[in-house]
C-alpha cells in the first residue's frame, strides 16, 4: 500500500478544487447545513452540472457518457468532493451509476451499453435493487421470485423487499429465477424491469426513524423486454456478486473521509457536553479516533487495489464489515453522551436514512439519535456482518464452509 499521491493526482486536485470554487456559494458549509426543503432541489441542480461537466459517472468512457478519468483521478475527485461536503450524484445514482452502470459496462453487451448507461446519465433511468426477498435475504440464493419467456418478453411474478429509495425510480434490477429445477444457485438471471407499469406494485416500509426509504415490491405478471437480461440466462448468480463488489467497493474512497469529519463532530459535543472529563467516554473516543484511522488505511489499501487493475472481489467484505461495525460503536459512543437527552431528540434529524448525517449538518440530538437508528441498519443492509465474515473466513482466509442445511 502506497498512502501517497504522485504530482499528476495533485494537479488534477487544484483543478477540482477550481472547479468547485466556481460551483459553489462563497459562503458553502456543505449539503446538511441547507435547509431540509433546499437538499433535494440543491441535489437535483448540482446532478445536472456534474453530468454538464463530464464528472457524473468519472469512470464510464465518454462514448457513452461518462468522464472516462483514470482510477486515480476518480479517487481526487471522491476526496475532494467529499472534503466540501458535496455529494456525488444524486440519491438513486448510488444504484443506476455505481451498482448496475458499473455492472452493464462489465457484463452486458454493446446495444445495453449504448441503450441504457446515457439514459442513466441524463436521468431518464433512474434504478433501485431488486435482491432481497422476506424468506431470501442473507441467504439470497433461496430466492423465490420467478420470471418465464412469453416470445419477446420475460414475466415476472413474486416479491421482493427492502428495495431502498424504490419510490424514485422508473426501473429495477431485480434477481429473478428463470430455471426452477436447477440448483440453488443456478438458475438465476440479471433482469432489467421498468417500474412504471401496471404489474409492479411498491409499498412504503416505515422505519424506526420515521421515514420510509425502504419499500414491499411486487411484481404480477410484470414484463420487460427478453435483451434486458445482463449476462447469460440462468448465470444471473456471477453478476449479482459482482454488482456487490462495486457496492463495497466503492466505498473505499469516500467513508473515511466521511466517518473522519463525524468524528471530529463527536469530539465536539463532547466538549460541548463536558463529556471529556469522564475518564470512560475519553478512553472510547480515544477508541473510536483509532478505528477511524484504520479505517482510513483499510481504505488506501482497497485503493491500491483498484488502481492496479484489481476488480472489487471477496476482500470488499473486510471494509464493508469494519465500516459498519465501528459506525455502531461509534453512534452508542453518541447516544452515551448525550445521556437522557437522547430519550427526547431535538433539532433537525438526519436529512438521510444511510450511514452519517450530510456533511456540516447541525450538531443536535436529533441528527445523533437518527443516524444511531441508521447505524444498526448499516450492519444489516448490503450483506450482514455475518455473511461479510462467512466471506471472508470461506473465500478469503480459505477456512471450511459453514454446514448448511440441506
Amino acid at each position: 500500500m502506497d498512502p501517497t499521491y504522485p504530482p499528476e493526482a495533485e494537479a488534477y486536485r487544484e483543478k477540482i478544487r477550481a472547479f468547485l470554487a466556481e460551483h459553489l456559494p462563497a459562503d458553502w458549509q456543505g449539503i446538511g447545513a441547507l435547509p431540509r426543503d433546499e437538499i433535494a432541489d440543491f441535489t437535483a441542480g448540482w446532478r445536472r452540472t456534474l453530468s454538464e461537466a463530464g464528472l457524473l459517472a468519472p469512470a464510464w468512457p465518454t462514448e457513452y457518457g461518462g468522464g472516462g478519468l483514470t482510477e486515480l483521478e476518480q479517487v481526487v475527485l471522491a476526496e475532494e468532493f467529499q472534503k466540501a461536503g458535496v455529494p456525488l450524484g444524486g440519491s438513486n445514482d448510488a444504484f443506476s451509476i455505481e451498482m448496475v452502470g458499473n455492472t452493464i459496462l462489465d457484463w452486458g453487451t454493446e446495444e445495453q451499453k449504448r441503450h441504457f448507461l446515457p439514459r442513466i446519465i441524463s436521468g431518464e433511468y433512474v434504478f433501485c435493487q431488486g435482491y432481497s426477498e422476506p424468506d431470501a435475504g442473507s441467504d439470497l440464493g433461496s430466492l423465490r421470485c420467478r420470471a418465464h419467456l412469453d416470445g419477446d418478453e420475460w414475466v415476472i411474478n413474486g416479491q421482493k423487499i427492502w428495495t431502498s429509495a424504490g419510490q424514485y425510480a422508473n426501473w429495477i434490477f431485480v434477481l429473478c429465477r428463470t430455471d426452477p429445477d436447477a440448483p440453488k444457485h443456478k438458475g438465476i438471471s440479471f433482469l432489467l424491469c421498468p417500474l412504471d407499469q401496471p404489474g409492479v406494485e411498491l409499498r412504503p416500509i416505515r422505519m424506526l426513524s420515521g421515514e420510509s426509504e425502504f419499500n414491499e415490491t411486487y411484481f404480477d405478471d410484470a414484463r420487460t423486454a427478453r435483451e434486458n437480461v445482463v449476462g447469460e440466462v440462468n448465470g444471473g448468480w456471477a453478476v449479482a456478486m459482482a454488482l456487490l463488489g462495486y457496492e463495497r467497493g466503492q466505498a473505499a474512497a469516500i467513508l473515511p473521509l466521511e466517518f473522519r469529519a463525524e468524528a471530529d463532530k463527536l469530539v465536539a459535543l463532547a466538549r460541548e457536553r463536558g463529556a471529556t472529563t469522564d475518564p470512560t467516554l475519553r478512553d472510547r473516543l480515544a477508541r473510536n479516533h483509532i478505528e477511524v484511522e484504520v479505517m482510513g488505511y483499510l481504505g488506501k489499501r482497497s485503493l491500491t487495489g483498484f488502481l492496479a487493475g484489481r476488480r472489487p472481489g471477496p476482500t470488499e467484505s473486510m471494509f464493508k464489515l469494519y465500516w459498519s461495525e465501528y459506525h455502531r460503536r461509534a453512534t452508542e459512543l453518541a447516544v452515551d453522551i448525550l445521556g437522557m437527552d437522547a430519550t427526547v431528540p431535538s433539532g433537525r434529524p438526519p436529512a438521510g436514512a444511510f450511514r452519517a448525517d450530510l456533511p456540516g449538518s447541525p450538531n443536535s440530538s436529533a441528527s445523533w439519535v437518527g443516524t444511531f437508528y441508521n447505524a444498526r441498519a448499516g450492519t444489516i443492509y448490503a450483506g450482514t456482518s455475518e455473511i461479510q465474515r462467512n466471506i471472508l473466513g470461506e473465500m478469503v482466509l480459505g477456512l471450511p464452509k459453514e454446514p448448511r442445511p440441506s
